[in-house]
């Protein structure tokens, strides 16, 4: 099952995807959160509370993607409690890519760098068995619900920005229900998108380097993840294809479980506050930053997981100069 939000008067709805061409409105005021919110609070499923909500009329997606009516696929209606957090260094990559990273960590401890020695800690412990605590991963801030850009929408770049890269990468999606208890709604395809010309000049720069916007959907799977997913992340520059490469995700393909993840972020009780949205993602091994590409105004960002429904499309917009902000005494 695969869902959407798009704009309808002004609000959020949610519909159920039927097809490329077609998607059915589900009838609840308030979209996927609040499906969400029904599901946890009458202890039913999400897709059982789904399916007696169906309405009888088709629309058209494309007409919804023509009219710039699409959401993400899960938003909060305050967008200052939505957390939106990732984690790094998680996948193993291709074969090459994997065989480069073991032979790497066949170093000794002094000579590990600090991301090698965070990524060999994953290999070894990223996995635990039930009811054991595994490695911690990597953990970064992005910002709230204000820095998430929809589906098609333009990714805005700051002027004191050095770089504009896409990240390609699932997302995580869920849902804090009343006793504080985290609820993955689903998962969805993502563009976590950073500078990485920053976070190169200096690793403690990570935390500047990701506080950037970032897009999510257009659709979110409810249900099953598969462990092996292959997608395809691509640039397009003036209507031809700048860049593309392959990427591998899903558990299949990381150094840490899923659980892991979520288990190290939700650990904290700050991250478990009732009604809260999170959007959490689990990082990537694809990147065109390291193939040398520079990204410039105008290029569309393009990832595709076949398994996820259609790709997330969004152009990219550099804002002109830098708006000086005054700290004002009181």
């Amino acid at each position: 099952m695969r869902l959407i939000q798009y704009l309808e008067e002004g609000q959020p709805r949610a519909a159920l995807v039927e097809s490329n061409d077609a998607v059915r409105p589900i009838r609840l005021d308030g979209g996927t959160y609040a499906l969400a919110r029904l599901a946890i609070a009458s202890g039913q499923s999400l897709s059982a509370v789904i399916e007696v909500r169906l309405d009888d009329e088709l629309i058209d997606y494309q007409q919804l993607v023509d009219e710039k009516h699409l959401l993400p696929p899960l938003t909060h209606p305050d967008p200052a409690h939505c957390l939106v957090t990732g984690t790094g260094l998680t996948h193993l990559g291709s074969a090459d890519a994997r065989s480069a990273m073991h032979a790497k960590t066949q170093v000794s401890e002094a000579e590990l760098t600090d991301s090698m020695r965070m990524f060999k800690l994953g290999v070894e412990g990223g996995k635990p068995a039930a009811g054991q605590t595994g490695a911690q991963p990597e953990w970064f801030y992005k910002g709230d619900g204000g820095c998430v850009v929809s589906p098609e929408a333009e990714i805005p770049v700051p002027g004191f920005a050095e770089d504009a890269g896409e990240e390609p990468e699932l997302a995580g999606l869920y849902v804090i229900g009343d006793d504080g208890t985290p609820w993955r709604v689903g998962h969805a395809i993502g563009n976590e998108f950073s500078d990485h010309v920053t976070e190169r000049f200096n690793y403690l720069w990570l935390a500047h380097s990701k506080l950037r916007a970032c897009s999510f959907g257009p659709e979110l799977l409810v249900g099953e993840l598969p462990e092996h997913l292959v997608g395809t992340s691509r640039i397009v520059r003036d209507g031809q294809t700048l860049w593309e490469k392959p990427f591998l995700t899903g558990e299949a393909n990381m150094a840490h479980s899923l659980a892991n993840l979520e288990y190290h972020h939700f650990k904290y009780p700050g991250f478990r506050r009732p009604g809260d949205v999170h959007v959490h993602f689990f990082g990537t091994a694809t990147l065109s930053f390291a193939d040398g590409i520079q990204p410039r105004d105008g290029d569309r960002f393009e990832i595709g997981l076949p398994a996820l429904g259609r790709p997330l499309r969004n152009p990219l917009r550099r804002k002109s100069g830098t708006t000086a902000t005054d700290v004002k005494p009181l």
